[in-house]
């Protein structure tokens, strides 16, 4: 084992000197000459709430597209859903053009204030300060997802905004039946929110938490939405919006400007591709740490022939696969406009057969052998939706405001939940976030810079049928991302995928997180002999997947089951 970790960092400053770009062209177009001419003729969104799904469909009847009803869906969860998602944070977005035969990322991640400094989440100690950093203006990024949906629009639509952000107009102004997802989130953030008077204002009717059946509005959003959709992003990132938006943070202690928001550009870049044993996998580049990590797992996998393991070595290869990964986003990530990231080495077939050296056929590794750190528990927020439209175009999102209900903090008058997405930096370098992640300097805050993400909307080409996949769930989003993906390498439906029992891995903390269920006891028994710590833990994500079977080129649309709210849906 010794000789094989001392080869491994041999290869590793071998690959670190090797120059050029990871993906500065797209190499190969999605799909074959002779797959361009053919067309769903229907279409399929999943999200996870059932008025955003039928939003989009809303939108695509009135002659909008994929990108249209993406419009749709994001902004009407921000109103239904906004302990996930919302114009107060930001969202990642892989899509195919189907015009084009073109694959585009879209960054519409939050970025830090000029004002930004990381003494600013410390407690006298040096120690984190998590309330900074979670709760409050402090702990907000200038939001990334209102000019997203503007560039969604005007780059890729086929409608005004006025038009697909109508439904949500509409959702926010004559209100809605919270879930009880929602109910619950203001329950457990109860504190929080009442520590800010237009927090309270808007969670808190009357002092009360919604009760389930009641009719609850938003007019305040919906009347920020009307401004974005008359003004495009300009309606939000100057003017009025902008203006309440600063006012509210600065007087509640916060330090953005006029300036950071009309600042705030959507960086468009060029998606992580990776082939695994015939499909190609389409997936999120830094500032996401997700496609990276994904890339690297299958790589490593790819030298297995999974198919002739039992559970309990194809188990034990995933979670050893996992571990690798975890260990290089907390070293190496971060935002490619800031730091230079070896992404040749990590990417690299050859880098992962000197990691695949490294596991032991039958007994786990200790991350304690790779490099001592320390982590917490990961999280399950944010929120994920896939759409296919009849014409072939797809769309990944994932979107998030951060932690449950953001930084619980509302702008006054203008119903703008703020994200907490500052967590998201390594704000004390080595010390862990809420959901366990370390980082290094790569991802320190500066001016400007966004935050790495764990966001890993994706698109699976395999020689018959492509998927639309992405999920929820703080640092697991990219092992439930990795899972849903040989789950469809594997065969499995959209229902399938979505109802898959998962298990994660992170590199530190040393254990695999396991939903109850994933894994019969013998399983369990025999990983636990190899060295495994399992730890049972619940809720698990929210995936949201769309089937193209080109075959018989139907659709098949499907949202989690963990949770009742989502809706995958087929017209």
């Amino acid at each position: 084992m010794k000789l094989a970790l001392r080869w491994h960092v041999l290869l590793i400053g071998f690959l670190l000197g090797m120059s050029g770009a990871y993906a500065a062209d797209n190499p190969t177009p999605s799909l074959h000459a002779e797959q361009l001419a053919q067309r769903p003729g229907r279409a399929g969104i999943a999200s996870a709430n059932a008025l955003a799904t039928e939003a989009g469909f809303e939108v695509l009847a009135k002659g909008g597209n994929a990108f249209d009803a993406a419009v749709a869906v994001a902004s009407t969860l921000s109103v239904v859903e906004p302990e996930s998602s919302g114009i107060g944070g930001g969202f990642m977005a892989t899509l195919h053009i189907a015009s084009s035969n073109r694959d585009v990322f879209v960054d519409a991640r939050e970025t830090a204030a000029a004002a930004v400094n990381a003494k600013d989440y410390l407690n006298p100690d040096g120690t984190p300060n998590r309330d900074a950093a979670l709760k409050g203006p402090l702990s907000a990024g200038i939001p990334g997802e209102p000019a997203g949906l503007a560039w969604l629009s005007k780059h890729y639509g086929k409608v005004p905004l006025t038009v697909s952000l109508a439904p949500a107009i509409r959702t926010a102004r004559d209100g809605f039946k919270p879930d009880g997802r929602l109910i619950g989130s203001i329950q457990d953030e109860q504190k929080n929110l009442e520590r800010w008077p237009a927090s309270a204002a808007k969670y808190l009717p009357d002092g009360k938490v919604p009760a389930a059946g009641e009719i609850w509005r938003d007019p305040e959003q919906a009347h920020t939405l009307e401004l974005l959709a008359q003004y495009g992003d300009s309606g939000f990132y100057s003017g009025e919006t902008a203006q309440k938006l600063i006012d509210a943070v600065h007087a509640a202690g916060g330090n953005w400007t006029l300036k950071d928001l009309s600042s705030y550009r959507v960086k468009e870049r060029m998606p992580i591709t990776v082939d695994y044993h015939g499909y190609k996998i389409i997936t999120a580049p830094p500032p996401s740490s997700g496609g990276v990590a994904i890339a690297e797992i299958l790589n490593i996998l790819s030298g297995f022939d999974m198919s002739k393991l039992d559970q309990v070595h194809r188990t034990h290869l995933v979670i050893e696969s996992m571990r690798r990964a975890f260990r290089d986003h907390n070293d190496y990530l971060g935002d490619p406009d800031f730091v230079k990231m070896p992404l040749d080495m990590l990417l690299s077939p050859y880098y992962a057969d000197g990691l695949r050296q490294t596991i032991l056929p039958d007994k786990a590794t200790p991350s304690s052998m790779l490099a001592p750190t320390n982590g917490q528990d990961p999280g399950m927020h944010t929120t994920h939706f896939s759409i296919i439209d009849a014409d072939g175009n797809m769309v990944a999102i994932t979107s998030t405001v951060n932690y449950v209900l953001g930084s619980t903090f509302v702008a006054k008058g203008t119903g703008v939940l703020l994200n907490d997405e500052m967590d998201d930096f390594a704000l004390v370098p080595n010390k862990p976030n809420v959901y366990g992640l370390l980082g290094s300097k790569a991802n320190a805050p500066e001016p400007g810079k966004r935050m790495l993400s764990s966001m890993s909307p994706s698109i699976v080409i395999g020689p018959d049928r492509t998927a639309v996949i992405g999920s929820p769930g703080g640092s697991t989003i990219i092992t439930q991302v990795l899972e849903g993906i040989l789950a469809f390498i594997d065969g499995g439906d959209a229902h399938q995928m979505v109802a898959h029992k998962r298990f994660h891995h992170q590199y530190m903390p040393d254990a695999v997180m396991v939903e109850p269920g994933a894994f019969d006891a013998p399983t369990s028994e025999a990983l636990t002999r190899m060295g495994y710590t399992l730890k049972e833990r619940e809720p698990w994500g929210f995936m949201n997947v769309v089937i193209w079977d080109r075959r018989t080129n139907k659709l098949d649309a499907a949202s989690d089951p963990r949770r009742p709210d989502g809706l995958g849906k087929v017209q």
